[in-house]
């Protein structure tokens, strides 16, 4: 069953290329090393650019397990990591209502 999850986050604003720069990259890595991750976006507020959502979609458990403990999953951490500016990284899971994909 797919999980679908959300990670909202804010940088300081001096950051923001930096992480706009690592999410490139960890994008890249996802969409060739992890077929198990049905869809992966980053997105960031129009308004207000130090504040990033991103949105996943997993196929199933083993996916978002694969998905946490890559390498590279570390790697962007510690580009956006030691730049938050409200605390953690906060994970929300959903349950899909309905959707046109």
């Amino acid at each position: 069953m797919p999980i679908f999850q959300t990670a909202h986050y804010r940088v300081e604003a001096s950051a923001v290329q930096q992480v706009r720069d690592a999410i490139g990259r960890f994008v890249d890595y996802v969409r060739d090393h992890e077929p198990g991750t049905q869809m992966y976006s980053a997105w960031q507020q129009v308004d207000d650019p130090t504040r990033f959502v991103h949105l996943f979609i997993f196929a199933d458990e083993a996916a978002q397990v694969a998905h946490g403990e890559s390498p590279a999953v570390r790697e962007f951490e510690a580009a956006y990591g030691p730049h938050l500016s409200e605390g953690p990284v906060r994970f929300t899971d959903y349950g899909q209502v309905a959707s046109n994909r």
